[in-house]
């Protein structure tokens, strides 16, 4: 139920740091400045409905995002939910099932060294893999590396 085009759009999450989430959304196109918006998730079928804790708001003061924290990422979907009220109406609310592991922005290798020798014309380069929550073996990453002389 809702007026049409009162539904969120554009809703993208997106996880980096290992367990910080941020998702945002537009506000529906016939949305007016009353309306306002709600965000409910379930991590995974085992865990309880919880609604948005850190919302983040445009100028009118509507929830247009939310920001989490702890998020442990696993081999799960996470459910979400938007819906709201604008004068005491209902909206269109909005649904949407998010594999988070492909959501996840990963952070850059980490101790990354260079040595090269001038004398065989040779560099050698080590890393550690980025932080992740989720992925157990570290041959699941793949690496470029780009060399640019200068």
């Amino acid at each position: 139920a809702g007026m049409n085009g009162t539904a969120i759009e554009n809703f993208v999450c997106v996880i980096f740091n290992v367990s910080f989430m941020n998702c945002t959304w537009h506000i529906g196109r016939t949305a007016t400045e009353d309306t306002q918006y709600y965000l409910y998730w379930r991590p995974s079928k085992k865990e309880d409905v919880t609604e948005c804790q850190n919302y983040i708001k445009d100028n009118y003061g509507r929830h247009m995002g939310c920001q989490f924290q702890n998020v442990t990422i696993e081999d799960k979907y996470a459910y979400f939910l938007v819906n709201g009220s604008r004068s005491g109406q209902n909206i269109q609310p909005y649904e949407k099932k998010i594999l988070l592991y492909q959501i996840e922005k990963l952070t850059s290798p980490l101790n990354v060294s260079v040595n090269c020798t001038e004398a065989s014309h040779r560099c050698s380069i080590w890393w550690q893999p980025p932080r992740t929550s989720h992925v157990k073996k570290n041959s699941c990453f793949k690496y470029e590396i780009v060399i640019e002389n200068k």
